[in-house]
């Protein structure tokens, strides 16, 4: 080894693999330390630059070191024996159950390290939205199916959850939970992390850790994935979570991004030595269709066993060499549909040297036929024991003789073959897809077909032993868009004119009648797929139809100290801190319980959530966010079994003056989003009032024609923080228009006032005697008005970003304001000038009154706004009254959360832990 001239190869059957639970069955728990490294060949190399070793982190001293010629795996000497992390090449081996990932679009992500080569990602990579995988855009097709199970979807469903490791991308502060020493790393892909609790150890401590699961410090609000169900055949997994689409305009351009010609571009520097020459590796027909090819660099006097050696390296397979032949093509063949082997001419030439004065343009790699063969049966059944049966299949062996021989190994003996099937399950990093196996069908020939389509594909199939069972298809599908205050007969007919939809396989399962939308129970993957790529380009009276695939939450399976977030994020908020959140949250909590605003409102997570027991909100947006969900709420409060769930607020607006008042911030700052659900979790319930303004014009609106219209019919808002006319929603108007002339300009708060700013001093010289305008009653009592410019109606003791327009001083004539007391409090501004003393503290408004009812008359056209929203009002009558019962908010706890040595260890059950060092 020493001179390296040898190198050391592990076996293929071994290792807990770092990217799901760990693997049931004698050949899985992990190595012995005296043991072959699982998988890994590691050869001595020299090394050129500072070097760190994976194992144990440190620096590499000297020019030697021990590298994985498959997964790039750098070990010192001394660690060898003790390396326990898998090499890629077994890792879709080692995987419990196979669950795919959900990839975003490509980006730049600084100090992050790719899963499957382990090198830095320094030029545009993938990450999944639902688990810390990252990924080489060619690395991706050899990435393990091994996200995180958010879902039971019929496959392999169980209740009891194992911890979930993902190797590396730590912060280098990060402390082993068992040693407590530091584990983690900024120089390479070192530690590991359980993805639903959070816990971290180092790689050889990870394995002496209680396998079981508690979901760590956020138990209570996470969704457990077993009370959840979702029958997701034919959806990506960013329909099933709910993610915009628009995230992978990048990436849609060009859809063989992923291990295509242009992104192997970085091993083509491999090849700058003259007395090498570099390579096109093909690994099955598929590749050759598609083009996509890997390059491989090699001596030009290498034999045939060292190119066929290098080229399975490169698809990370470890199989024996001497399985496997290369094949050459030109690039006529490329275009026809067969490939034609060349070789068959040429016995002799395998053992001699691959350089020739004309180098073949490409290479495909075969698998020499087999007379028989051993593979592996796994019994989906099976929730602990062993992980699969090994068994020896020859020319004449069927799905149906497999069985056969099967189920007496697995204790079923006395059952009918006909009660079982034998599954073929292609676990792909993007889709896992399966497939039935005809009873009949040659096992020996399914295997070759597999191979002849794609080498790295017959190292990411498996075949499963299933029990024939009568699968319920049940897809949920929430439609939105449609016309208001309609029958479900009228909903109905609606759909299959513009939809054509099926009414032997759909049914309209819910309707919401005040928000024009429904929701479609579907008993046919087919049809629901239709129906979801239907309503995208749907119109229904000029307005769009939307659909978002709903997940099913089974409410009696929740455990009853659980109350899990319901979590709003409006991506449009706080420029792109909204996007973030909504990356972050899906990472904390189950995706499921992550609702993005922009894809149907609030009302699709709200459906979801309508059978929860208990659950609380978070609404991550500014004050109209809110206001938005909280009108939702109001809604379709008498249709959730939990009718008044608790509200907090993540602030990401602007002034965001409700945030404020319940100690959220003035706004978001890129504060750690694991502390902000610690603090969700300890924060105090309290209780405020929310307010019904009915606007009833008594003429027409401008720009009537002929001047015979008839007046603007009653409107109704919901106000939560303010109402204001006057100069206030004068200031409101013009910084609307401003956003929507510019839309993209407002991304920041600092902009949108200094926008704020700036139409307020164009509007000082202005008069307006507003008190001529307007009437107003408090209470059934006319009160006159002083000289004023605006007159502002406020519920909660903050205004315009957190001014105190009420002010602090004693009155004996009105009660000591509360967000809860059923008061509104009334002030007038004298103008402008005014106003920003009052922003700048140095005076407070006028007190006018203070009532649980008003009606306000206007006697000219006057702007308005509620809590941001501005308009124009007609001339007519506004009337204030108390809506309905108070809403439970969610107030921040004055109590600081105990420091810690790292926020992250924060998420660790300190019982799990304690069981786990036992």
């Amino acid at each position: 080894m020493a001179d390296g001239s040898r190198s050391v190869r592990g076996g293929g059957g071994g290792g807990s693999s770092p990217g799901s639970s760990p693997v049931l069955g004698g050949r899985c728990r992990g190595w012995a330390p005296s043991a072959v490294p699982p998988g890994h060949g590691f050869r001595r190399v020299t090394l050129t630059k500072p070097t760190f070793c994976h194992y144990c982190t440190d620096f590499i001293w000297g020019l030697a070191g021990y590298q994985c010629e498959v997964c790039n795996f750098m070990s010192h000497e001394k660690c060898l024996k003790n390396v326990k992390i898998p090499c890629s090449c077994i890792a879709p081996s080692l995987v419990r159950v196979p669950v795919a990932h959900c990839f975003g679009p490509p980006g730049h992500y600084k100090r992050k390290f790719c899963t499957v080569c382990r090198k830095s990602l320094e030029s545009p990579a993938f990450r999944c939205e639902v688990c810390e995988l990252h990924v080489h855009t060619d690395c991706i097709l050899f990435a393990c199916s091994d996200c995180r199970q958010c879902h039971q979807d019929g496959h392999q469903d169980q209740d009891t959850y194992h911890h979930h490791w993902r190797e590396g991308n730590l912060p280098s502060g990060a402390r082993c939970e068992v040693c407590k020493k530091t584990c983690g790393s900024s120089e390479v892909l070192s530690g590991m992390r359980c993805e639903w609790c959070g816990i971290l150890a180092h790689a050889a401590c990870y394995i002496i850790v209680t396998p079981e699961c508690t979901f760590g410090r956020l138990r209570n609000m996470i969704l457990p994935p077993s009370c959840v169900q979702l029958f997701s055949r034919n959806f990506s997994k960013l329909h099933c979570f709910r993610i915009s689409e628009n995230l992978q305009a990048e990436s849609d351009e060009d859809d063989d991004v992923d291990g295509s010609t242009q992104v192997s571009a970085k091993d083509v520097q491999i090849s700058t030595d003259s007395s090498k020459q570099t390579l096109k590796i093909f690994d099955g027909n598929d590749a050759v269709k598609r083009n996509q090819f890997r390059l491989i660099s090699i001596p030009r006097i290498a034999k045939n066993e060292e190119v066929v050696e290098a080229a399975l390296r490169a698809y990370y397979i470890n199989d024996d060499q001497q399985e496997y032949e290369l094949q050459t093509f030109t690039q006529q063949a490329l275009l026809s549909d067969d490939v034609i082997n060349r070789n068959d001419a040429a016995e002799d030439s395998n053992s001699g040297s691959v350089f020739r004065e004309s180098v073949p343009e490409a290479w495909i790699i075969r698998a020499k036929p087999k007379d028989e063969e051993v593979i592996r049966i796994y019994p989906a059944w099976l929730k602990v024991g062993m992980a699969y049966i090994s068994l020896r299949v020859n020319k004449e062996s069927t799905t149906q003789s497999v069985i056969k021989e099967v189920l007496p190994l697995l204790g079923r003996q006395t059952e009918c073959l006909q009660n079982f099937k034998l599954v073929e399950v292609l676990m792909g990093s993007k889709q896992v897809q399966r497939m039935v196996l005809d009873s009949q069908e040659l096992i020996l020939n399914r295997l070759k077909d597999i191979r002849k389509t794609s080498i790295r594909q017959m190292n990411q199939t498996r075949f499963y032993v299933v029990e024939n069972s009568k699968s319920i298809v049940r897809v949920n599908l929430f439609i939105g868009g449609l016309p208001p205050q309609l029958s479900p007969e009228e909903y109905t007919n609606i759909l299959k004119d513009e939809l054509a939809i099926k009414t032997n396989v759909v049914s309209v399962s819910h309707v919401y009648q005040a928000q024009g939308a429904v929701v479609l129970e579907i008993s046919c993957f087919s049809e629901a797929e239709r129906i979801y790529m239907l309503v995208k380009d749907t119109t229904v009276n000029d307005k769009p139809l939307n659909a978002v695939v709903i997940p099913e939450v089974m409410a009696s399976k929740i455990p009853q100290n659980c109350w899990p977030l319901l979590v709003f994020v409006n991506p449009k908020s706080g420029g792109l801190k909204g996007r973030d959140l909504l990356y972050s949250f899906r990472k904390l909590l189950n995706p499921h319980q992550v609702f993005e605003l922009n894809n149907g409102g609030p009302l699709p997570g709200f459906h979801t959530f309508s059978k929860v027991p208990s659950f609380r909100v978070l609404v991550c947006g500014g004050d109209g966010t809110v206001g938005w969900v909280l009108g939702a709420l109001e809604e379709i409060r008498h249709k959730l079994v939990c009718s008044e769930p608790s509200v907090a607020i993540l602030p990401l607006g602007t002034g965001n003056d409700l945030g404020r008042v319940l100690r959220w911030g003035a706004g978001y700052s890129g504060e750690d989003p694991y502390s902000i659900l610690i603090s969700v979790d300890e924060a105090d319930d309290v209780l405020m009032d929310r307010w019904t303004i009915l606007l009833d014009a008594e003429e027409p609106a401008d720009g009537a024609e002929n001047g015979v219209a008839e007046p603007e019919p009653p409107k109704i808002v919901q106000m939560n923080n303010y109402c204001g006319l006057g100069i206030d929603a004068e200031l409101s108007l013009d910084f609307h228009h401003a956003r929507e002339e510019e839309p993209g300009k407002f991304n920041s708060r600092f902009h949108n006032k200094g926008v704020y700013v700036k139409v307020g001093l164009q509007k000082i010289s202005h008069t307006r005697n507003l008190h001529k305008d307007i009437k107003l009653q408090v209470d059934q009592r006319e009160v006159e008005l002083p000289s004023i410019e605006g007159l502002i109606f406020i519920n909660i003791p903050s205004w315009g970003s957190g001014a105190d327009l009420w002010g602090s001083d004693s009155d004996d004539r009105f009660e000591k304001p509360r967000i809860d007391d059923g008061l509104l409090e009334v002030v007038g501004v004298t103008g402008v000038v005014h106003m920003g003393q009052v922003q700048g503290g140095f005076r407070s408004g006028i007190r006018i009154a203070q009532g649980s009812y008003f009606r306000v008359t206007l006697l000219k056209p006057i702007p308005v706004q509620v809590d941001g929203e501005p308009w124009i009002q007609a001339p007519g009558q506004i009337i204030i009254s108390a809506a309905g019962p108070k809403v439970h908010m969610l107030k921040k706890s004055k109590q600081k959360q105990k420091k810690t040595g790292s926020l992250k260890e924060m998420r660790v059950d300190s019982m799990a832990v304690s069981e786990g060092g036992r």
